[in-house]
């Protein structure tokens, strides 16, 4: 049986309209006109224990509105969810104990009270015992580096240590899953490093389940080995990253480098994407080998230097959306 196991899942949410105008505002107080909004459409998955899984799309595309569902703040329209071996919207108290969430934009810190007496909070609050709150306190401050800023309120906090605190809450009283939303927004690049080297550290020691949901490609490419893409509400995939770019990317970059820039020629199957000061990035199909796309290339335009770059995840999921929103907005 999986761990976490998501049947043909549908939320819809019932919106009230309004009109225009005091008149239209007073017609409403006697004769309310709804529309329905389908932000999530029949979607299933299964996560085993110990996974971590991104969980990717672009704004609006159900993202949250899943994950509010298997923390239990939401019930699906359609549907059933299980969240190792409970129904999350039927016992939300049995459920939230066993689970952690990080809100990228959302803070579970109070502002006046240092770090060191919030975690005492959550101590009591989730009724840790103290060999178990003595060992993950000290874990989270040694992996996330939180020494310096223990005793300090809050409000004197920089974001990254903000959210480094954040995620040591979500994991203090040894959660069975772990819901990170934009858990690297808005972070320098140290802070990033060191959120991915917590979040695998707890994965490995604890066998923590992890759904992540990020607009930054690099989280996923350092902590997960699955993903699941859905768009407009619609599970679009779900396997292996390496499956992934194998399935949906389309080719790679040639970065062709010259002290003075020969005249480029339209070749079948090669485009010129870009161009600076020095440089040409030709964008190469993907049935052209890489071998002999870079002899063809050196033949024909004697580079200074020449290197490939394949597409990031970025770029293929950017891909992806882009030509989803072209197909949705053609006529019917």
């Amino acid at each position: 049986m999986s761990f976490i196991s998501v049947k043909n899942v549908s939320k819809t949410f019932k919106i009230a309209k309004s009109k225009p105008g005091i008149l239209g505002s007073l017609s409403s107080l006697f004769h309310r006109e709804y529309e329905y909004k389908e932000a999530v459409k029949n979607i299933s998955f299964e996560l085993e224990k110990g996974e971590i899984v991104g969980y990717i799309g672009p704004n609006g595309a159900g993202k949250s509105t899943t994950i509010k569902m298997l923390s239990g703040i939401l019930t699906p329209t359609a549907g059933s969810i299980e969240v190792n071996g409970i129904i999350p919207y039927n016992e939300r108290k049995r459920n939230a104990a066993r689970i952690g969430v990080v809100f990228g934009q959302r803070s579970q810190l109070y502002w006046d009270l240092p770090i060191e007496d919030t975690f005492e909070v959550y101590k009591k609050m989730y009724k840790i015992d103290d060999n178990t709150y003595k060992t993950n306190k000290k874990l989270f401050i040694d992996v996330l580096q939180m020494s310096d800023f223990m005793d300090r309120p809050v409000r004197q906090l920089s974001l990254g240590q903000k959210m480094k605190a954040n995620l040591a809450l979500s994991m203090l009283h040894d959660p069975d899953i772990l819901y990170l939303d934009e858990p690297t927004i808005g972070l320098d690049v140290m802070s990033k490093k060191a959120l991915r080297e917590c979040i695998l550290k707890i994965n490995a020691e604890k066998e923590t389940t992890i759904i992540l949901t990020t607009h930054d490609m690099d989280d996923i490419e350092s902590t997960c080995k699955r993903l699941i893409l859905i768009d407009e509400g619609a599970k679009l995939y779900d396997g292996g990253l390496d499956l992934f770019k194998e399935e949906y990317d389309d080719g790679y970059s040639v970065i062709l480098s010259f002290d003075d820039f020969p005249v480029w020629q339209n070749h079948r199957g090669y485009s010129l994407e870009s161009k600076d000061e020095h440089t040409w990035t030709v964008s190469v199909n993907s049935d052209i080998l890489a071998k002999n796309a870079l002899i063809e290339l050196i033949r024909m335009y004697d580079p200074i230097n020449v290197a490939v770059k394949e597409s990031s995840i970025e770029q293929i999921v950017g891909n992806i959306f882009s030509e989803n929103n072209k197909t949705s907005n053609r006529p019917q």
